[in-house]
């Protein structure tokens, strides 16, 4: 269960989020509107992403979308980091997009929908 005294997590959470509208999620909005392929390859990765967070997190019920969002979008970051992948720069370079760039757009989707 979600404590109530836990409401830092989701501050947290929305801080993440946000930042990754401003990479992620605005510019695959744009993106999506131009090409439908894109706008495909997102719709699908939000619904792997839902699944996961709804099969394969434990008590995920009990745990505000937005810290169950921005904990997983956190792991692809950190992956990110790693391999020093650029965000796509414009919405002729989303069609293109690595898998976890799409993936963190599907985030930045479920987030706006929560």
């Amino acid at each position: 269960m979600f404590l109530p005294g836990s409401a830092l997590l989701v501050v947290s959470a929305r801080k993440t989020l946000n930042r990754l509208q401003r990479t992620h999620g605005a510019p695959a909005v744009e993106a999506m509107r131009e090409f439908p392929g894109v706008a495909a390859a997102v719709d699908q990765h939000a619904a792997a992403v839902r699944d996961i967070l709804e099969v394969g997190v434990e008590n995920s019920s009990a745990v505000p979308v937005s810290v169950l969002l921005a904990g997983y979008a956190r792991g692809l970051l950190e992956d990110l980091r790693e391999t020093g992948l650029q965000a796509p720069y414009d919405s002729e370079d989303w069609q293109s997009a690595e898998w976890v760039h799409l993936r963190l757009a599907a985030v930045c989707t479920l987030a706006r929908g929560e």
